[in-house]
């Protein structure tokens, strides 16, 4: 895939020199009170380019990486690894990118992309508290199947903060 192209929003394979633009993005996703739902982002620089250069080069079937952007701005990103029977997919975008449509939009685009490659279902978790993750999955076509017990933080004495994670999934 060289690029998908939608209305606003070109997507592509993540690349090694895009590391900067997912820290600026991770940095602002551990400022959200959103964030206590997620494992926590390192945004070391040395850590951060080591990961991303590791999704740069495993990027395949199995394994995923996209940036999405508007222009020449990485604003986002999706994911998708190989499960037992589909894809789980994981996306971040940067807030000042949020309400607008973008994830909807690279998102539509990508499924497409995914149907064309064969892979018939997708899954994804989110926090049921994370409202607009889950309007986002909802508005998808995602349907929510089970609910688990997630905990990703200890408190002061040790024990886990539990929340309630929600398993989505949908057929394409």
């Amino acid at each position: 895939m060289k690029s998908l192209k939608t209305e606003r929003l070109s997507i592509r394979r993540i690349v090694e020199d895009d590391w900067k633009s997912i820290k600026e993005i991770w940095i602002d996703f551990n400022t959200s009170v959103l964030s206590q739902y997620d494992q926590p982002h390192n945004t070391d620089d040395e850590d951060v380019r080591q990961r991303i250069a590791k999704w740069a080069a495993n990027s395949g079937i199995e394994h995923m990486f996209f940036a999405i952007c508007l222009g020449d701005t990485v604003i986002g990103y999706s994911v998708f690894n190989i499960r037992e029977d589909g894809h789980e997919i994981g996306y971040c975008f940067h807030s000042a990118y949020h309400g607008k449509g973008y994830a909807k939009e690279s998102h539509v685009a990508l499924f497409d992309y995914m149907r064309k490659l064969g892979i018939k279902k997708l899954t994804a978790g989110t926090a049921v508290n994370n409202t607009p993750s889950v309007a986002l999955l909802k508005a998808l076509g995602f349907e929510l199947i089970e609910t688990e017990k997630v905990s990703f933080y200890k408190d002061a004495d040790g024990r886990d903060i539990m929340f309630d994670g929600g398993v989505f999934e949908l057929a394409l």
